[in-house]
């Protein structure tokens, strides 16, 4: 289901909304801002599950920090 809402952005969020759509990254603004805030939600569920690890198991080593580091290419 989709639902219209209203929102106010600075101009610069807008051209570079309509730079992505005339580029083809975008089928339209909406896409755009859609896809945007998509990718925020997924990223807070993330920081969220990464809360709960850390909160049973206590923060990473410093072995574990490179190895992840490695693995995405950081």
């Amino acid at each position: 289901m989709r639902t219209r809402v209203t929102v106010t952005v600075d101009s610069e969020t807008v051209d570079a909304a309509e730079a992505a759509v005339d580029a083809g990254q975008a089928t339209s603004l909406s896409a755009w801002v859609a896809g945007a805030m998509a990718q925020r939600a997924q990223r807070e569920q993330l920081s969220d599950v990464l809360a709960d690890i850390r909160a049973e198991l206590g923060p990473p080593t410093d072995e574990e920090t490179a190895w992840a580091r490695s693995v995405l290419g950081l």
